[in-house]
């Protein structure tokens, strides 16, 4: 589901960004909190960036660049970004 495509709820888009999170990189769902680690919960190295990356664009339809990510350290960083790119 494209959150620009359809009129999500932001927990809705918080959801289904867990759900493809932890798919992807094989981590827990409930280990993808806003206060841990986006970095260290799903154990991302550069080229793990890059399928981030993707993965937000193919699942939200919206565009994220490398330098988006100088500032997140924490889930709750990454939600605030996403947020940001979908203007809820």
């Amino acid at each position: 589901m494209y959150a620009n495509d359809v009129k999500m709820s932001w927990e809705e888009v918080i959801e289904e960004t867990r759900d493809f999170l932890s798919e992807e990189f094989e981590v827990d769902r409930n280990l993808i909190l806003p206060e841990n680690s986006l970095k260290e919960t799903l154990d991302l190295d550069s080229l793990d960036y890059v399928d981030l990356v993707v993965l937000i664009e193919e699942n939200l339809n919206i565009k994220i660049t490398g330098e988006d990510f100088k500032e997140i350290v924490t889930f709750g960083d990454f939600y605030q970004l996403v947020r940001k790119k979908l203007n809820l």
